[in-house]
């Protein structure tokens, strides 16, 4: 299994993309990762654009980021409630500053941008917030998925593929930093 040892949270909150997070939970669980959903203290199920629960696994209050190896944040409405949420924010940035993988699809792009690591960073994400990755500093192009070392983004549903391949590559092998200019 590509991903056994590697530990994997993925942010959760209502109104979540069914797909941006079944997809890839049900990925990188069968890559081997052991992978957590992760919510806000007192909630034990949240629910989908369309209705579909998903169990928490733990609350944010019990994990810290040197549990995990990467965090995934799915799109739908829900990251506009998750980027409100300090301790979620926290979660992602110090993943991140320990050069964990931050993942992030579609409109998830605002917690990345909330927690403040998108600045000189090349990203990607739904059309629709793209005025919002330029204003926070991050160089936004329209491409399937985009890496920049450890911060992994895509535009939607259809990018899902090449988004769980290329978590999936980054944590076996590690991120190839691009030469400098």
């Amino acid at each position: 299994m590509d991903l056994e040892g590697r530990r994997i949270a993925i942010l959760a909150e209502d109104h979540y993309e069914d797909m941006e997070l079944w997809y890839p939970l049900l990925r990188m669980r069968a890559a081997g990762a052991e992978v957590a959903v992760i919510g806000m203290p007192g909630v034990e199920v949240y629910h989908s654009k369309h209705d579909y629960p998903v169990q928490i696994d733990a609350s944010i209050e019990d994990v810290s980021a040197d549990d995990f190896d990467a965090v995934i944040v799915p799109g739908g409405y829900a990251p506009d409630y998750i980027r409100r949420h300090r301790p979620m924010l926290d979660l992602v940035r110090d993943v991140f500053a320990r050069d964990g993988v931050v993942a992030f699809i579609c409109h998830a792009g605002w917690v990345p941008i909330s927690a403040g690591i998108v600045q000189g960073k090349r990203v990607t994400s739904v059309s629709a917030i793209k005025d919002d990755m330029v204003n926070a500093g991050a160089e936004w192009v329209d491409e399937e998925v985009v890496q920049d070392v450890n911060l992994i983004s895509s535009r939607g549903i259809s990018d899902l593929p090449a988004f769980c391949e290329k978590i999936i590559t980054v944590l076996k092998y590690g991120p190839v930093i691009p030469p400098q200019d």
